[in-house]
């Protein structure tokens, strides 16, 4: 099995996005999405792994084995799960390199940022950021380990 590019997820995203024509049908899709997401567990729920920034409160679980991040969220909001399901689904089971080379076009092309408000959107950029925080954070990781076996 070959794991998809985040391109190709972003695709997929952008595809199921065009079957909806109101803003109230991709409303009720992401929060499908989000009620799809399995929970993340208590012991991930820390300050640390808390995102600032967000309204409501959104926590990003990163674990890296084998050269890849996984990701694992959760919101305390139902329209925000769903916003970080697909963050999580786009990014989780990469390389750092990639997740930081990633051009997250998707959030730009099914409109999100135009129909979030201004908080959400912030929360939504946190939750990128915060993302790419930790790909940075295991790449230099990466970089530390390399040398040391040299």
């Amino acid at each position: 099995m070959t794991e998809e590019t985040i391109n190709q997820l972003q695709d997929e995203i952008i595809e199921e996005f065009e079957g909806f024509d109101d803003w109230m049908d991709r409303y009720a899709y992401i929060i499908e999405l989000g009620n799809a997401m399995p929970p993340l567990d208590e012991q991930y729920k820390t300050p640390d792994n808390l995102i600032d920034g967000c309204q409501s409160r959104v926590w990003l679980q990163a674990d890296y084995e084998d050269g890849v991040i996984t990701f694992s969220a959760d919101s305390d909001a139902l329209i925000v799960k769903g916003i970080v399901s697909m963050v999580v689904r786009v990014l989780s089971g990469h390389t750092p390199q990639e997740i930081l080379d990633a051009d997250l076009y998707f959030i730009e092309a099914i409109g999100l940022r135009d129909h979030l408000s201004p908080t959400r959107s912030n929360g939504l950029l946190a939750m990128v950021k915060h993302a790419r925080a930790y790909a940075l954070a295991y790449h230099q990781l990466e970089q530390t380990e390399n040398e040391t076996q040299l």
